[in-house]
């Protein structure tokens, strides 16, 4: 039990740490970044939008307030991670960060939902 917490919180540390670092960028409207959004066409006010939602999830992995509101912070990240990882495809840019982000992701959600069973 206790391998799987130390599993867990450096999971979800790690994720958590990655995010919030990521809204910042796009809170601040990093400028490299802001550049690449714009070569894509995407709009300035939707970076803000995800920056905000990106704090909000990584606060909702490492406090736990809600079951429900945790389970959608994983379920965004998955989203936003899988749609780095087609967007970095697409437009011939090194993808595997996000891919390694996703499975990272996905050891802190099964070592959540193992100690969950486990505290039951």
């Amino acid at each position: 039990m206790k391998r799987d917490k130390i599993i867990y919180w450096a999971a979800t540390g790690l994720v958590a740490a990655g995010m919030t670092m990521s809204a910042f960028m796009y809170l601040t409207k990093n400028p490299e970044l802001m550049g690449n959004f714009t070569s894509l066409g995407i709009p300035e006010f939707l970076v803000t939008l995800l920056g905000a939602a990106k704090l909000l999830g990584a606060i909702a992995l490492v406090v736990h307030v809600w079951d429900r509101v945790t389970e959608w912070a994983y379920a965004g990240f998955a989203f936003v991670f899988l749609g780095a990882i087609w967007t970095h495809i697409a437009t011939g840019t090194p993808w595997m960060g996000p891919l390694i982000a996703l499975i990272i992701l996905a050891v802190s959600y099964t070592f959540r939902v193992r100690l969950r069973a486990g505290a039951h």
